[in-house]
């Protein structure tokens, strides 16, 4: 793949080194964490506040709107205040959206510039146009024209700029000719880049924000595709915009950003969350941890054990989401596993003997929309295994809730031989999943354990890695994919000496699935062998599980999910929904697109997102945007079924998709209207006591 040296282990994108002002991105600088403040930008005292409070967390690099001219001016006494507490060598960015002016105020002051390619002298209007090849030729022009000044400027200070793309705010000339696409995207910024080049003006970041992770990656691989094609090496500030807030904002940037720095992509990042700023900066050093803990020089890239795969074509395309085609089984009377089917979730239950109480708990009315498909219990001894099926056979009998019974899923040690575990079938539940691994010398115990399962109409979970599969591999054919699973074996980070992480080693797993021509489904197992870097804290767990699983579901691949690093059930659970329904693999509630806030925002994002959530996180399949400000709006909300967006002060302007349908409406009244206005278009339910 030309967008990374290897997608099996981690290598560093070379790039040029950018200065932002004494903080050097790309090269061989660390990864540098940033953040925004969020206080009105002419509030002075504010701003500097905000910005000593995110410098005191260990922010790297600091954003500040500038939406105007005299928000502009207003920068020369922020830097100079913030200097003067100690902070001078805390580079301060401004973020610049429509005017060219309040961007060549801002250049004075601070050392770095942010521009949107969408809107800085351009106006959107989604409006509908032919441009032929002269007219865009001479918007071009035009556009040459409005940036160069700006180029100019910040070459002769030595600033430098991020020519940052939102998937929201794209021209109504790139939306006309390549549509609201990553391509489009990628275009909108190398337009720019090429007017800077013009000018031999190198010292620039680049960033494609979306608060879609699928897009975001797509786009980010595809910018980098095609800078290569270039030779362009500028640096990546990597961000998902508009993530919201809690446990869902995290997994969503954890899943575009982390996916992308496993890739060696990434320079600078921002976890765009609808909460104060700070809270922002401990989940980007976390990420960045990870992150750096697994680069490697390019030099290594011969010495890994997935080198083989590296200069092949794989079955993935970087570009595109395409899932994986798999072989459909049934998991349960209720569940099947496969192409058509939505992940299915696998659920730990701590031991045997609380295989009872795991199911009253999670087989609850409160989990109809979030239910365990199948409970996962290890067993290493026959007697275990007598044990779990007794267990499991009083629990069938007495079944009487609202979900449907979930498989059983047997987790073997390597001492149960296909005879031992042969010997209690008729104790066992038909469907019943057998989990266990697979060395390379494991040939006859594998086929004596198909033989065993298919016989009794179970299915077996090959648990191995992907070289252990090529030993394995002659005797898939013969086996063929009915009733057969795979998942990863091994410890993560020992692989020959190579710091392997876990998305590389299942996508090794699948690459070589594909080389034997198995179309068996994947489980994505996040256990504590997947864990990067050894952190227990719970943020530690929840950014593994996003990157593993929401990375993979990312590139089209996994079948069923089990996230084991979380000891309690309806936890694992919960947060096993939460990742699908971030990586878009799976809905279950609500979907909430929420912007982080910034001196543009026209109310306060953080308790109208909690209340509005409050009213309507039992809407199912709804997806709701709030939005601060119109910058980013109407776009990054277009696949969003209803928007609540800042018109002006006090008031709110509510959207159906990207189409504005009720103008300037008294903030008071705006929740009840937004209601009603899901009413009318046949989307509203009305919650259950349960739910409420």
């Amino acid at each position: 793949m030309s967008y990374c040296a290897s997608r099996f282990h981690t290598v560093r994108r070379n790039t040029l080194e950018v200065k932002v002002g004494q903080v050097g991105v790309g090269g061989s600088n660390p990864i540098r964490v940033q953040s925004m403040t969020t206080s009105d930008t002419q509030d002075i005292s504010a701003t500097v506040k905000q910005s000593i409070a995110l410098a005191e967390v260990g922010c790297e690099i600091i954003r500040i709107t500038a939406p105007n001219v005299p928000a502009a001016q207003c920068l020369k006494d922020i830097r100079a205040r913030f200097t003067a507490a100690g902070f001078g060598h805390i580079p301060l960015v401004a973020d610049i959206h429509f005017l060219p002016a309040a961007a060549m105020e801002a250049v004075e002051h601070v050392e770095k510039i942010r521009v949107n390619p969408g809107n800085y002298a351009d106006k959107k209007k989604f409006a509908v146009k032919e441009y032929s090849d002269s007219d865009y030729d001479r918007e071009l022009q035009r556009l040459h024209e409005s940036f160069t000044p700006l180029v100019l400027r910040a070459k002769a200070l030595g600033r430098s700029l991020r020519i940052g793309t939102n998937h929201g705010s794209l021209s109504d000339r790139i939306m006309n000719r390549y549509g609201d696409t990553p391509l489009g995207m990628v275009e909108s910024a190398l337009e720019f880049l090429r007017i800077a080049e013009s000018h031999g003006f190198k010292q620039m970041i680049l960033s494609m924000k979306s608060s879609n992770p699928k897009v975001m990656i797509e786009a980010y691989r595809l910018l980098v595709d095609r800078m290569n094609r270039e030779d362009m090496r500028y640096p990546l500030h990597l961000g998902v915009t508009e993530a919201g807030d809690g446990e869902d904002g995290r997994i969503k940037g954890a899943i575009g950003i982390g996916s992308l720095l496993y890739d060696g992509l990434g320079d600078t990042i921002r976890v765009s969350l609808t909460e104060d700023s700070v809270y922002e900066v401990p989940v980007a050093q976390a990420l960045v941890k990870k992150a750096m803990s697994l680069w490697q020089p390019p030099a290594t890239l011969t010495a890994s054990p997935f080198a083989r795969f590296a200069s092949s074509a794989d079955a993935i395309d970087p570009f595109h989401f395409t899932r994986r085609p798999t072989q459909s089984l049934p998991l349960s009377p209720a569940a099947l596993v496969g192409p058509e089917q939505p992940p299915r979730v696998i659920v730990r239950v701590p031991s045997i003997d609380g295989l009872a109480e795991t199911a009253a708990q999670l087989a609850t009315a409160r989990l109809a929309d979030t239910p365990a498909e199948g409970l996962l219990v290890s067993v290493a001894t026959t007697a275990d295994l007598q044990s779990a099926a007794a267990h499991w056979s009083s629990i069938i009998g007495h079944w009487s809730f609202p979900p449907a019974v979930p498989a059983l899923v047997i987790e073997l040690s390597q001492s149960l031989s296909a005879d031992m575990v042969a010997a209690t079938a008729e104790t066992l539940p038909a469907g019943t999943v057998f989990l266990r691994t697979f060395g390379a010398d494991d040939i006859e115990v594998l086929l004596a354990f198909v033989q065993f399962t298919r016989a009794h109409g179970h299915t077996l979970a090959v648990a191995t890695t992907a070289n252990d599969l090529t030993a394995l591999a002659p005797a898939l054919p013969a086996l063929g994919d009915d009733r057969l699973l795979f998942t990863l074996s091994t410890p993560i980070g020992s692989v020959a000496g190579v710091n392997a992480h876990p998305t590389g080693a299942h996508r090794a797993l699948v690459e070589q699935l594909r080389l034997a021509g198995s179309r068996a489904p994947l489980w994505i197992r996040n256990t504590s062998d997947t864990a990067v870097n050894g952190d227990p804290s719970f943020l530690s767990r929840l950014l593994d599980a996003a990157i593993l699983t929401g990375s993979l579901l990312c590139d089209g691949l996994g079948d069923l999910v089990s996230i084991e690093t979380e000891a309690d059930p309806a936890r694992s659970t919960r947060l096993a929904y939460n990742v699908l329904q971030g990586a878009g693999a799976r809905i279950s509630k609500t979907e909430f697109v929420a912007c982080p806030s910034c001196g543009r925002t026209l109310f306060d994002l953080q308790t109208t997102t909690q209340r509005i959530r409050a009213q309507t996180g039992h809407l199912k399949g709804i997806k709701l945007a709030i939005m601060g400000c119109i910058v980013n709006g109407p776009g990054e909300m277009a696949d969003a079924d209803f928007g609540y967006v800042g018109g002006a002060p006090g008031k709110i302007n509510l959207y159906v998709g990207k189409t504005c349908v009720q103008y300037n409406i008294p903030q008071a009244e705006a929740d009840a209207r937004l209601i009603a206005l899901i009413k009318e278009h046949g989307k509203w339910v009305d919650p259950s006591p349960v739910s409420a």
